[in-house]
């Protein structure tokens, strides 16, 4: 089979090709334009296995390696991308608005901890209406476990998880059963161990580092191929993984000052991709910035993204739940900002934050509603935590059922992270598996700092390294069907099928919406409608009841879900069965209630 290795490494003298396997062989490569190196071999057959030499001396795995079979310090691997048979031809994937998405890190979604161990999966979650699937990075990391945001190769899939081929597999199963599938990626740094990118060129921005690592060179000299060698990528996953949409982590950190920043540059391309297979690929960005410029169309300034997370509908809700003010949680927790969050997006629209010393944000108030993703739980949130505790394990069944129904009764795209659906109680940890011991207690002491706003000097810190730490973070599927987990399996589904049969809940818009908040007695509601579709969601966020008169809209209001029934595991419900305006109501502690007009 003809393979052509091609590489770039402008200021290297000397490239060389040296196949390790199945035969040892080195085989000179000729210099081409703006700085690559090529060759062309007649009979290469996938599973050949290869470095480059640099300089005559320096061996090191291809930067754009399809396969890492043996870790990240290992050769590089051919593959055959052409060999796998998809059963997906007539996919076409999910619009966002449609989306229930569901985020899970492979190693500890399972007890295998492999893609093929995922498939069977799909079918639990399916049946209580999750329609998408969200996967953390998966290009090739240091050892067997990591969250994935140390990965150094971006082109090859993680040898542990089941590689290329385990990954296609598992695509083409969610997309044979109607799941969307999203896949993060990181573009704004590399990890620390196997980084070998400086060796081959001037892949890092000199002037900018991230909390993570360099920045990536994406406006200086040199930057077109950087900028190429990524843009590639995204299109990479969509081809020839069949991917629905890309998650981009933390765009706060892909700096760059040219006219046409990487972001913009980058929807360009996959807007392009799209109209030419006719069908739609996402781009969803994470940001810290509160910036609408990130979802604005290039013609008016913005970088064209599609979606963004939404950090503040988190926070805002959290802190009401537990009470929570360390770290950044000291910006939240009073009513009046979930009303601003449930009403436009951002809290933080150019309002001085304490956390950050300084104003922060930009309105988010005529951003249509579908450009948003929300949560209360996702890895972040949770992992970031010294003791990686879910929400399950801060707040009582009352609290995670009101944040359940504040998530999935919302104007936006809601997400669970893995385990949720059933108040998993199992924490989940930062976990990683290097092998250079200076890093590792680099990370030891870099992660106690990093989070000790968050915690109290006296609690233990779970050693990253330990396999244990990796284990304590798996899920354990068989709580599913006992006692309160199953309460809350149940109560998921329901709320699900909820927002998709109900018009007015289905429908992301912001102009059939109204909210209001009662400060002293930290009560919500929320009236949401489309057409003739008109429903109202009380949520009170006390941990105790209150009994509250509320300015309803005329006419009469009939109750269609209650957190409070005692099939919730609930204390039994208060509220009426029937409301209308201007009654005085009472709502059980940290109740969520839906009534329909």
């Amino acid at each position: 089979m003809k393979h052509e290795f091609v590489v770039w490494a402008p200021f290297l003298k000397k490239v060389e090709l040296k196949i390790v396997a199945p035969e040892e062989k080195i085989v000179e490569m000729r210099p081409a334009d703006k700085g690559y190196w090529k060759v062309t071999l007649d009979d290469v057959q996938p599973g050949t296995q290869y470095y480059y030499r640099l300089d005559g001396s320096i061996l090191r795995p291809d930067p754009a390696s399809r396969f890492q079979p043996r870790g990240v310090h290992g050769p590089s691997q051919v593959t055959d991308s052409s060999s796998f048979k998809w059963g997906d031809r007539k996919w076409k994937g999910l619009p966002a608005r449609k989306m229930i998405i569901y985020e899970l890190h492979v190693g500890t979604f399972t007890e295998e901890g492999t893609f093929k161990a995922a498939i069977p999966r799909l079918d639990e979650l399916k049946e209580i209406g999750i329609n998408t699937i969200e996967l953390m990075p998966v290009a090739q990391f240091p050892g067997e476990r990591n969250w994935g945001y140390d990965g150094v190769y971006p082109y090859a899939v993680q040898n542990s998880y089941g590689g290329p081929e385990g990954l296609k597999e598992l695509v083409n199963a969610a997309h044979q059963k109607g799941f969307s599938v999203i896949l993060d990626v990181v573009y704004n740094h590399l990890g620390p161990e196997g980084n070998y990118f400086r060796d081959f060129g001037p892949y890092f921005d000199t002037q900018h580092k991230t909390p993570w690592g360099d920045a990536f060179n994406f406006d200086d000299a040199y930057s077109d191929e950087v900028r190429k060698f990524f843009i590639e990528n995204a299109l990479y996953w969509f081809e020839n993984f069949h991917f629905d949409g890309l998650r981009l982590d933390a765009i706060h950190g892909i700096y760059g000052f040219s006219a046409k920043p990487f972001l913009e540059e980058l929807a360009e391309v996959v807007d392009s991709c799209s109209k030419n297979k006719k069908r739609k690929y996402y781009l969803m960005a994470e940001s810290d910035l509160n910036d609408v410029k990130v979802t604005w169309p290039v013609t008016l300034g913005g970088h064209g993204i599609d979606v963004q997370w939404c950090d503040d509908f988190h926070h805002a809700l959290h802190t009401l739940i537990t009470g929570e003010k360390i770290g950044y949680y000291v910006d939240f927790g009073i009513v009046e900002q979930f009303v601003k969050t449930l009403s436009e997006g951002f809290v933080y629209s150019w309002e001085y934050s304490l956390f950050r010393h300084r104003r922060h944000g930009s309105s988010s108030k005529e951003m249509p509603a579908d450009q948003f993703i929300v949560f209360a739980q996702n890895h972040d949130q949770a992992g970031n935590r010294m003791l990686g505790e879910r929400l399950s394990q801060l707040t009582s069944l009352e609290g995670l059922k009101l944040a359940a129904g504040v998530v999935l009764s919302s104007p936006y795209v809601p997400l669970l992270f893995m385990g949720e659906e059933y108040a998993e109680n199992n924490p989940f940890l930062y976990f990683v598996s290097h092998s250079d011991l200076k890093l590792i207690e680099a990370i030891r002491e870099g992660r106690k700092k990093e989070f000790a706003g968050f915690h109290q000097e006296e609690e233990l810190f779970p050693d990253p390294m330990a396999v244990e730490t990796f284990q304590r973070s798996k899920l354990d599927w068989g709580k599913r069907q006992r006692g309160e987990n199953k309460v809350m399996l149940d109560y998921y589904r329901e709320l699900i099928n909820l927002r998709s049969k109900v018009p007015a809940l289905a429908n992301l818009s912001k102009k059939g919406l109204e909210v209001r908040g009662l400060e002293k007695e930290r009560i919500v509601y929320m009236r949401r409608w489309h057409r003739k579709s008109q429903i109202l969601c009380l949520m009170n966020f006390n941990d105790c009841s209150k009994s509250v008169k509320i300015k309803l809209p005329a006419g009469r209001w009939g109750k269609i879900f209650d957190s409070a029934d005692e099939k919730w595991g609930g204390p039994g419900p208060e509220l009426p069965k029937k409301i209308g305006a201007g009654q005085r109501i009472t709502l059980k502690p940290f109740n969520f209630a839906v009534y329909k007009k």
